[in-house]
């Protein structure tokens, strides 16, 4: 029984890390003290420890707080007992952690951070010279990076083509630029040529996930064109499904 309350307690220091962290980094792009996203009071270290109401104007904890201190202990436990093979047991708990900020921060403010990718390109080199040696490790971040940027230009020439037709600015765009970083350590994560499962895999993802929630817009009469989703959660999603269900990837 240690050993799963140990998982489980490093899982919930992992919750309250990715909390903070979302609540900060969108903001102030750098560690600070964090606030209430209401009045601004500062809200001390141990708001995330306590998940209090603000003591100034009493704004609670978002249900996204809740869901990530509920759930990711349980996943880390899992993942413990079930990791992927070229992980390992604790290299599991730290990728889902750090995918588990990725998505947080994707899903509710549509941004994907330079200094979050880049931590996320060397935890990937690391694993990935581990797992796949050095030249595949390399080409495959390659892959994914140039990839991904070839559809982040054909995405702006597509609107920039729309706009002109319909004779108006589009603000959507279906792909920013910390998607490319993201496919870039998502290749280096699964290497040469494993990295091409990955794109097919996200793109698959993207379009039924995509497709699902137009067709639910569409019954609620709520949809409207250019709706884009974020399109992190479905690299995140992709690079985990092959990394634990399909092993290691050559």
């Amino acid at each position: 029984m240690l050993i799963p309350l140990l998982i489980f307690l490093f899982g919930l220091v992992g919750a309250w890390i990715v909390n903070y962290l979302s609540d900060v980094l969108p903001y102030h792009r750098k560690i600070v003290s964090p606030d209430c996203r209401i009045c601004q009071a500062k809200l001390g270290w141990s708001y995330y420890l306590r998940l209090a109401p603000c003591p100034a104007c009493g704004t609670k904890p978002t249900r996204r707080h809740w869901i990530i201190v509920i759930v990711l202990p349980i996943l880390a436990v899992l993942l413990y007992y079930y990791p992927a093979p070229s992980l390992g047991k604790a290299g599991g708990v730290l990728w889902l952690i750090y995918f588990a900020l990725i998505v947080v921060i994707d899903l509710e403010h549509r941004l994907i951070l330079h200094p979050v990718s880049l931590a996320g390109a060397g935890l990937g080199l690391l694993f990935g010279v581990r797992a796949h040696g050095l030249l595949d490790t390399l080409i495959g971040g390659a892959a994914g990076f140039i990839i991904m940027l070839v559809f982040y230009y054909l995405g702006e020439l597509f609107i920039r083509f729309l706009s002109k037709r319909r004779g108006e600015e589009i603000q959507e765009v279906a792909l920013g630029f910390g998607d490319v970083n993201l496919s870039g350590v998502m290749g280096l994560l699964l290497g040469w040529p494993g990295v091409i499962a990955g794109m097919v895999l996200t793109i698959l993802l993207g379009g039924l996930i995509s497709g699902l929630f137009m067709l639910g817009q569409v019954l609620q009469r709520k949809y409207h064109a250019f709706q884009a989703l974020p399109y992190g959660p479905f690299i995140v999603l992709s690079t985990l499904t092959l990394l634990i269900f399909a092993g290691k990837i050559n």
